[in-house]
């Protein structure tokens, strides 16, 4: 009997062992069949994936015409941050779960963008997408609060920020647009010529804008480059509509007669080799901020345009150290 039982539970845990491998085999192949032929669903769910992680939540009020999808999450003093060209509330998902388990955090689509209302003929310029965060602030009651902008939205949380100090514990700037620096290759292109840098048609384009972008780009499979090609694509004429505006010297010096205005503490985080908007322009801020109670700067190496993405525990960290300050 005892032979036959023992022969049974290992007939039996075969049975279960080969089920779980069948399981295992089916799930691999649904995988890299999704990765052949739908990488963007891929892609959503590891966004998906990685926010459920940061302990954030999607969440979405309408404020007039439009209608702000946000991630919110964490506990403790709130950190708005804000975006920039191109992208979506997504890009500060490596930073978040650093930041969520002492922090309350709050992150936007800005409209026009990602999953926020994008309505045909309007102005999605910096002063105009200012005084919809300002919508947006109000709509979810948001008060001394330290608002966090990255290029694009750095110049649209500045803006924000010289309109509305009161509502502010403190600003942070992070490889800001809108202030004047040293003019290096991509600005001289820039201006010298119509084409908009930030679109692609194939995965060699793509790779150009993460060489741009990166001090040392990330390694992206294929498929996914296929993804964001399309992606990029199917957006062309909003982010060529846009670039073109923020071509204009009212767009890319938003902030140089602003600064005066802005009487919060505030912070500049640079990426020591950004490409895309020079380190010097940390030398406008110091010269124009005549009434911040205290500023405070910090590069950080081996880090490009994007420090969120490339350097996140070392860009956390300056956040969290900045926010818990003031």
């Amino acid at each position: 009997m005892k032979s036959g039982a023992n022969s049974d539970f290992t007939h039996g845990f075969l049975r279960r062992l080969r089920r779980l491998l069948a399981v295992v085999l089916g799930l691999a192949l649904v995988a890299g069949a999704s990765y052949l032929l739908a990488p963007q669903w891929v892609l959503r769910l590891d966004t998906w994936r990685r926010a459920l992680a940061a302990d954030l939540t999607s969440e979405s009020v309408q404020v007039g015409d439009t209608r702000w999808v946000y991630y919110e999450g964490g506990t403790g003093p709130t950190i708005v941050l804000v975006h920039g060209f191109g992208v979506s509330k997504s890009v500060w998902l490596e930073i978040a779960p650093l930041l969520t388990p002492r922090f309350h955090l709050v992150i936007p689509d800005l409209p026009g963008w990602g999953e926020s209302t994008r309505l045909a003929g309007a102005d999605y310029g910096i002063t105009a997408q200012a005084d919809r965060l300002a919508g947006f602030v109000d709509a979810l009651k948001l008060d001394n609060f330290m608002l966090v902008g990255h290029s694009m939205g750095g110049a649209v949380a500045g803006v924000y920020a010289a309109a509305h100090p009161h509502t502010l514990a403190g600003l942070v700037l992070m490889d800001s647009f809108g202030l004047s620096f040293k003019e290096n290759a991509f600005a001289k292109g820039v201006l010298d010529r119509d084409t908009d840098p930030f679109v692609f048609d194939d995965r060699a384009g793509y790779d150009r804008v993460m060489a741009l972008s990166f001090h040392q780009p990330p390694k992206t499979p294929g498929r996914f480059k296929d993804a964001l090609v399309a992606q990029n694509l199917a957006n062309r004429d909003f982010i060529n509509r846009v670039f073109e505006r923020l071509r204009k010297p009212s767009q890319y010096r938003a902030l140089d007669s602003r600064l005066g205005e802005l009487t919060m503490p505030v912070l500049a985080i640079w990426g020591a080799q950004d490409r895309i908007i020079d380190p010097s322009a940390i030398d406008t801020l110091r010269q124009g901020l005549v009434h911040a109670p205290s500023i405070d700067t910090t590069l950080i190496q081996n880090c490009g345009h994007t420090p969120e993405l490339e350097q996140p525990a070392a860009t956390a960290r300056v956040i969290a150290d900045f926010t818990l300050r003031h």
